[in-house]
């Protein structure tokens, strides 16, 4: 089983040398990817339930720093070589998905064929207002925008109709590295983001589950990729825990989760990052290969 890392773009994961440090040092010690979320705005008193916690408030403070996830990997891509790197998640219904394509493509390229396409359709109605974004239908955007930009990834000269984005013959380069393609991930605990996973994605990334809400998400989405003729292990299944520990992984492997992904905050120093890192990798990854 692969570990990532998202531990970057948060608080002090949001400055450039714990970015550089904590970047390096994963890469050192073999994580499999470094992931960064996104809100562009929070607010003090939300309107929405936050869908990851039983208390149903995001554990970030409004007035956090917290960079933008596309910049942050390009950042972590300059200081490094070999490590992927995923946004978990870009809440892709409040993005220009034509811009979105251009901006995921170049870091792609500028990443050497590093970079997952996280993406999910958002809970904060406070942030879509705040953008002038409609809440509602979201969730068939982000379909679409899909399609749209993976159009625009495959085609020299590009045409869409669709609902909601429509272009004709455009072009948007550069073109991915991996034949015209980029990893798209989906987002989300619910069976709505499980049926997207199985119907239009590359993977699935669960956040914030119990491991028995995992392995039970897990069977979910096997379902669903069996309904749709998709082979095992071709959607891949990766999770955040809210239990995590290493005793777990093997069951969770036995589910079809191919990626924990540890969730954690750095600390202060480069320094201490680094060294920080290290007993990550100690604690995750030894148990991971055996």
């Amino acid at each position: 089983m692969r570990v990532g890392l998202h531990a970057l773009g948060i608080g002090d994961g949001a400055r450039p040398e714990i970015v550089r440090a904590v970047a390096r040092a994963a890469e050192a010690h073999g994580f499999s990817r470094l992931w960064v979320g996104e809100h562009v705005v929070l607010v003090d008193a939300p309107v929405s339930r936050y869908p990851y916690a039983d208390d149903g408030r995001i554990a970030v403070p409004a007035d956090a720093d917290w960079l933008d996830p596309l910049l942050t990997l390009s950042y972590a891509a300059a200081v490094t070589d070999r490590i992927g790197l995923a946004t978990g998640v870009l809440l892709l219904p409040e993005h220009n998905p034509v811009v979105v394509a251009k901006q995921a493509a170049t870091l792609d390229v500028l990443s050497a064929g590093r970079f997952t396409l996280g993406v999910g359709i958002g809970w904060s109605a406070d942030e879509f207002t705040a953008l002038g974004v409609p809440f509602a239908g979201r969730g068939r955007r982000t379909e679409e925008y899909l399609a749209a930009m993976r159009t625009l990834w495959r085609e020299d000269v590009a045409t869409f109709e669709g609902e909601c984005v429509r272009f004709r013959d455009v072009r948007v380069n550069p073109k991915p590295v991996r034949d015209r393609r980029i990893p798209v991930v989906m987002g989300g605990n619910g069976d709505a983001a499980l049926r997207r996973a199985a119907t239009i994605a590359d993977g699935w990334y669960g956040f914030n589950l119990s491991a028995a809400e995992a392995v039970e998400r897990a069977s979910v989405l096997a379902g669903h990729c069996a309904e749709r003729n998709r082979p095992p292990g071709e959607v891949g299944m990766a999770v955040a825990l809210t239990d995590a520990a290493p005793e777990l992984l093997p069951g969770l492997a036995r589910a079809g989760v191919t990626e924990l992904v540890v969730v954690e905050a750095p600390p202060a120093t480069p320094e201490e990052a680094t060294r920080w890192v290290a007993g990550l990798a100690g604690r995750w990854l030894a148990p991971a290969r055996s």
